[in-house]
């Protein structure tokens, strides 16, 4: 019962029972995770002695921290069935995805229009939720401290900003998904999701 307090902290309630099933069934170390820019959640194999891992980052809004969990459990049930001889986003860890995630639409947790951003992205999931545009804006709606960051699709190119790090950097054109942008400080080429929080430097 206690696992399952904690997760209803992270995610929506009637969704915490199933998840501390998983935990249980696949001896899973869960991990909740401090925030990582880079990712929003991480599945590691048996290595070592060490069982199944995931973690995902604390400061997820509800909806996202449980996105997040069932691409990382599809992860996991994708290396017991294939081990690493198949691709990390491939076709079969696609079914996985789509297949854990059915309860939770049977449950009727998501509110209708992440419900129907999710319907659409796993028609054919990406390797990663904030990949899918419509999904990640969908979710971004519910986080819990909304603020006036901009986004940088926001911006017009050739607009200088910085992110949380303090780089700062020139927009560039859109390439396929993700923009251009020039370091201002190393002068080296970054590529950025449309939605990555900027700062505009004046």
């Amino acid at each position: 019962m206690e696992k399952v307090k904690v997760l209803a902290q992270y995610m929506p309630e009637p969704a915490a029972p199933l998840i501390a099933k998983w935990i249980d069934y696949f001896q899973c170390e869960f991990k909740i995770s401090k925030t990582r820019s880079t990712k929003l959640g991480d599945y590691r194999h048996p290595y070592q002695g060490k069982g199944h891992r995931i973690s995902v980052n604390f400061n997820l809004n509800h909806y996202a921290f449980l996105v997040t969990t069932v691409h990382e459990f599809a992860h996991l049930l994708t290396w017991n069935d294939f081990k690493n001889k198949v691709k990390p986003h491939g076709s079969e860890w696609k079914k996985n995805f789509q297949r854990m995630m059915v309860p939770f639409f049977e449950l009727n947790i998501f509110p209708d229009d992440i419900h129907k951003a999710i319907d659409n992205y796993m028609s054919n999931p990406a390797a990663s939720s904030c990949s899918d545009l419509h999904l990640s804006r969908a979710l971004k709606k519910y986080d819990r401290n909304q603020t006036e960051t901009l986004h940088l699709e926001q911006l017009p190119v050739n607009t200088n900003f910085k992110i949380k790090d303090g780089r700062r950097f020139t927009k560039g054109e859109r390439i396929r998904k993700r923009y251009r942008c020039i370091c201002l400080d190393d002068k080296r080429l970054y590529l950025f999701n449309p939605l990555a929080e900027v700062f505009v430097v004046e």
